[in-house]
């Protein structure tokens, strides 16, 4: 529910490169656009047969729960696969909005390599712990959500007294700034309550949520190297857009 754009909060960040950042970026964005989601590659056809073929890419690069608790081979690596896989264009640029906004300070922070390595760690264990806990659903899950949430709690951690823009839709969008402690708890504190109403039908993977970003806070608390006073500020919106 708390989505961020403009990253103001990585001014000093821009300076340097943040390759991880970038690749995890495109990477996502030109999966998305060479697959049949994106509706743009003639290759699949229209109609029906555009239906069928998201129905059949996302039942084979995501994570099916109840096949990725069997004895499958084939579906051994889809918690890495479903990470770069993307349901519609509104769920692609939520996400990398967020990875934008807060991946490049925090990949600054880490190191590109460890950094890379934290973000594919958190997000597979994210969707394994979700698949755990829905072991009976058939329900696919794609996206990079869990390791992007991971991300904002490594953020939490490393930065929680950059400056961060919110828009609220019942304060008529007005936008007020607040600290990334203030901020990033309340959008935990909202992905709590949505994960307690959570189904096993199509929607948003709240618990995978909940799991990365607790792991990236955690992560970064065990490393132990909290940075000294930055001073950032970033953007963030409440809206349907999320990790």
């Amino acid at each position: 529910m708390i989505t961020a754009w403009v990253p103001a909060a990585a001014r000093k960040v821009r300076q340097q490169a943040a390759p991880v950042t970038y690749a995890l970026i495109v990477a996502c964005c030109v999966v998305f656009l060479i697959s049949p989601g994106s509706g743009l590659n003639p290759a699949y056809g229209t109609g029906d047969a555009l239906i069928a073929a998201q129905r059949a890419y996302f039942e084979r690069w995501g994570v099916v729960p109840v096949e990725l608790l069997s004895d499958k081979p084939r579906v051994a690596l889809t918690p890495v696969t479903a990470l770069f896989v993307h349901g519609s264009w509104l769920h692609l640029l939520g996400n990398m909005l967020f990875l934008y906004v807060f991946g490049m300070m925090v990949e600054e922070r880490m190191g590109h390599l460890q950094y890379g390595l934290f973000y594919l760690g958190c997000g597979c264990l994210a969707l394994l712990a979700y698949a755990i806990a829905h072991a009976d659903s058939g329900q696919t899950l794609v996206g990079a959500s869990g390791a992007i949430s991971a991300v904002l709690g490594a953020f939490l951690y490393l930065f929680p007294k950059a400056r961060v823009t919110s828009l609220f839709p019942f304060l008529f969008f007005l936008p007020l700034r607040f600290p990334a402690w203030v901020v990033l708890p309340f959008w935990v504190a909202l992905q709590w309550a949505a994960a307690g109403q959570e189904g096993d039908g199509p929607g948003v993977a709240y618990l995978a949520h909940l799991v990365g970003f607790s792991l990236g806070f955690v992560y970064a608390w065990g490393r132990g190297r909290r940075p000294s006073r930055v001073k950032a500020s970033g953007t963030a919106t409440e809206g349907d857009s999320q990790p």
